[in-house]
């Protein structure tokens, strides 16, 4: 009878442990996951009213429009190229596909428009995170 009560108070001790262990763990784990990674940090000073800021390496514009800023996927939808960006449009140069401003399909062979990607506002400046 005392070898049982010593197992099962080591097998208690342990599962607590276990569970302790993995409540820390745990905070570091998550945390881990739910950062988003962040694509561009940009001030809204250096972010033109009515226009738009291109980034190639990234494949985002980021523009400002009626005291919002949107951040807008060059990648067309049809088969991946890049768009180029236009004053009034974004056209796709490898099938001519082009956008409005707001990333909306115009004239196809894309039938979906450009991605909206997550913009999160910090005072002074924005961060663009990677997609949703």
């Amino acid at each position: 009878m005392e070898k049982t009560d010593r197992s099962r108070r080591k097998f208690i001790i342990a599962l607590i442990a276990l569970l302790a262990g993995f409540f820390i763990l745990r905070k570091y784990l998550v945390t881990g996951l739910a950062r988003k990674k962040v694509l561009l940090s940009i001030a809204k000073a250096d972010i033109p009213p009515h226009g738009a800021l291109v980034y190639k390496q990234s494949r985002v514009a980021v523009t400002r429009g009626n005291d919002r800023i949107t951040a807008i996927s060059l990648v067309c939808t049809h088969l991946g190229c890049t768009v180029t960006v236009t004053p009034r449009e974004f056209a796709c140069p490898c099938h001519g596909s082009t956008f409005d401003r707001q990333g909306r399909v115009i004239k196809g062979p894309a039938d979906r428009p450009l991605a909206h990607l997550p913009v999160e506002d910090r005072g002074d400046h924005i961060v663009v995170l990677a997609g949703s």
